[in-house]
């Protein structure tokens, strides 16, 4: 990824906040020797290791897909996407002054490399997939968990997917978040984003506020 200095962000606590944020990552992978990617909620678990200095990454996916026959600790790509968002020159403070401005695009990202393993046992799926929906449950009045569903089912389920993790080698971020501003600018953009229509805005302004 290209990572002007201004926008790189190293920092484990922002980033893990990102992909905790915006757990559903695009896995890139090789299959039949071309790219392919998998939309694939992951749990983020920074505790380091001898092979994951950055911690691991955990999921499953459908048993049918090849992707979890074909891991074998290839090297994957996990691209965790932030919000993001249009910025206007109207936003620039310092467009009344120059109009020396142009569009562009802020938005946070972050990147996970390492190896992918298949983990096809009964009881670690049912461990992460009890985490994935405690994690994900756990903000609603009225939270549903895995043994609300009759045990048989449960297991049922099970059957029918494969764990994956991912020991992350190398993780980075970039935040393009008009740091390349100077601050009228920065605020200018944090406020229109905030005030604007657009989807991810208020988010992305929250992010810049950060």
């Amino acid at each position: 990824m290209y990572r002007p200095a201004h926008f790189a962000t190293d920092e484990p606590a922002a980033l893990a906040a990102l992909m905790r944020a915006h757990p559903l990552a695009t896995l890139v992978h090789r299959h039949d020797g071309a790219l392919d990617a998998d939309p694939i909620p992951l749990l983020y678990d920074p505790a380091p290791s001898p092979e994951a200095p950055h911690g691991w990454l955990r999921g499953h996916v459908a048993r049918a897909n090849p992707l979890w026959r074909t891991a074998d600790s290839r090297d994957v790509l996990a691209i965790f996407h932030g919000p993001q968002a249009y910025v206007t020159p109207s936003w620039y403070a310092s467009k009344a002054a120059t109009h020396k401005v142009v569009p562009t695009w802020n938005y946070a990202v972050v990147h996970a490399h390492g190896p992918l393993r298949a983990v096809d046992d009964a009881a670690w799926l049912h461990a992460l997939v009890t985490r994935l929906t405690d994690t994900h449950e756990a903000a609603r009045a009225q939270p549903w968990a895995v043994s609300d569903a009759p045990p048989d089912y449960v297991a049922q389920m099970l059957r029918a997917i494969v764990g994956i993790e991912i020991a992350v080698t190398r993780l980075e971020g970039k935040f393009k978040l008009s740091q390349n501003r100077d601050a009228a600018d920065r605020r200018g953009v944090a406020d229109g984003l905030a005030h604007d229509d657009a989807p991810q805005g208020a988010d992305l302004a929250r992010w810049m506020s950060r």
